[in-house]
């Protein structure tokens, strides 16, 4: 009993690491196809700059991640989704977390930091990385800001997005 127990909870456990990371079921390397299935009102656009990491962008000003009114920001290369930016209001940042816990699975690391600042209340900074193989998800959250973000990508995105040609 106890050995096929240990077997199920390895098991599971393989299955969330290796799990894709999605926007909601819009995983990385999904198509075009798939976002606009998924974000309809998403307006999708080339990029206004040169870049090697993405040459179009999908932008949908009301979209609902892990249940929670947000922004999303889609970036595709040759027809793939390479990246995708989600916008959200800090003070769902640790229900957004919990969730994608469970989805993403355990963090590679989380952290919290608290700044003090002249004249000004110190800033309290929460950043949760998520790493698998050639993938991160990144969500940063800043006390003194109303907007907290999960950048999700994969490669040297992050990097190159906006990097001068």
């Amino acid at each position: 009993m106890t050995r096929l127990f240990l077997a199920i909870s390895l098991v599971l456990v393989a299955v969330v690491a290796g799990a894709a990371y999605d926007a909601d079921g819009v995983p990385l390397g999904a198509s075009e196809k798939d976002v606009r299935k998924r974000y309809p009102s998403a307006h999708c656009k080339a990029l206004e700059w040169a870049s090697k990491a993405a040459d179009r962008r999908c932008d949908d000003a009301k979209a609902s991640f892990t249940g929670v009114d947000a922004r999303i920001t889609i970036y595709l290369n040759k027809g793939t989704v390479e990246a995708f930016d989600v916008r959200f209001d800090t003070k769902f940042t640790q229900r957004i977390v919990n969730t994608l816990k469970g989805r993403y699975g355990i963090p590679t690391s989380e952290e919290r930091e608290s700044a003090d600042r002249q004249d000004r209340p110190a800033r309290q900074t929460y950043k949760v990385l998520w790493e698998n193989k050639n993938e991160r998800a990144v969500l940063t959250s800043l006390s003194d800001k109303r907007r907290a973000t999960l950048l999700v990508y994969r490669g040297k995105f992050e990097e190159e997005i906006y990097r001068v040609r």
